[in-house]
């Protein structure tokens, strides 16, 4: 919703909105879009019982080429042709692996487990940006990601032995860091359009094999949460959007991480899952070194975009 929107509908709170710093309402932005990211969770784990992530994944596939295929064909065919077909589909193989992957783990493990073990993708992308990039990661995020792993471990509650489930977490994370690194390969010829449009048809067809494979055909009341775990997911990333567009990334960034309190929080209330030391403690090191990073990372593209004129003009 926009600031427009928002005066038109409710103009007193719309003047209070008006009179609060930039940052504080990109942070609420990015509450918002924790809370509707968990509702997709819990919307997941429900579902996962019967249908199965396989179906699930599906189904969140079809309906985001469904959203993303009137903006991305409003020119023709034409729009979307592309030189990098092979990439375009790796990436989406990847992507939609990752996102079974994950939902399997929601359908799983408890929630704020499942949200937790998520966030070390940071941690496999410093690893992949040097790796296929060329990216240069000194000590400082080099120590901050060995501590991310030691989270991992702390979360995984070290008996020596990973459950499927954490292990398909974990898997999953990586998958989505590979899956980034391949869009920022994309992104240096294609249009965000043209990268929506082919994610959503590859996923589409990587998934229909799972899903008819573990088919369950879902009833009315599954079907309206299948549209729900789209519409869902479609608002918190606009949420997200809308915060990093309105204040500054290093101040609302971390808001994001509140998905782990929204999370444990829906898990109580909804599934009666109390959340035990072990994973309090490790999340805590995971979120803190992920924060870190992103920070780190934020101030040194501040940096290079500084010195980028002098640069171009030596």
């Amino acid at each position: 919703m926009s600031d427009a929107q928002l005066e038109t509908l409710f103009p007193g709170l719309s003047r209070v909105w008006r009179r609060l710093p930039p940052n504080a309402r990109g942070a609420l932005w990015m509450m918002l879009g924790a809370v509707f990211f968990s509702v997709m969770a819990v919307l997941i784990k429900s579902l996962g019982g019967r249908l199965g992530s396989p179906v699930i994944t599906h189904f969140r596939a079809l309906f985001g080429l469904a959203v993303v295929m009137p903006f991305a064909l409003r020119y023709g065919i034409g729009g979307v042709k592309t030189g990098r077909l092979p990439l375009h589909i790796l990436r989406g193989a990847i992507g939609s692996c990752a996102m079974m992957l994950g939902f399997y783990s929601l359908t799983k493990l408890p929630l704020a487990d499942a949200v937790a073990l998520s966030f070390t993708r940071p941690f496999f992308l410093i690893i992949l940006a040097v790796l296929f990039l060329g990216e240069v990661v000194r000590i400082r995020r080099w120590s901050a990601t060995a501590v991310g792993f030691i989270g991992v471990l702390v979360m995984m509650r070290p008996t020596g032995e990973i459950e499927i489930a954490t292990f398909a977490a974990i898997s999953g994370a990586f998958l989505v860091a590979v899956a980034i690194v391949c869009v920022k390969k994309l992104s240096t010829t294609e249009r965000p359009s043209v990268l929506l449009f082919y994610f959503g048809v590859i996923s589409c067809l990587t998934t229909l094999g799972p899903a008819a494979y573990h088919w369950v055909t879902p009833t009315g009341l599954e079907f309206a949460a299948l549209i729900a775990v789209g519409a869902t997911a479609a608002t918190g990333q606009a949420c997200v959007v809308r915060g990093l567009a309105v204040g500054d990334a290093t101040a609302v960034a971390p808001f994001d991480y509140t998905r782990l309190l929204f999370a444990a929080a829906f898990g109580y209330l909804v599934f009666g899952e109390v959340p035990d030391a072990w994973m309090w403690t490790g999340a805590a090191i995971v979120v803190a070194a992920s924060v870190y990073i992103a920070q780190r990372e934020i101030r040194l593209g501040r940096r290079d975009t500084a010195t980028a004129p002098a640069r171009e003009g030596n």
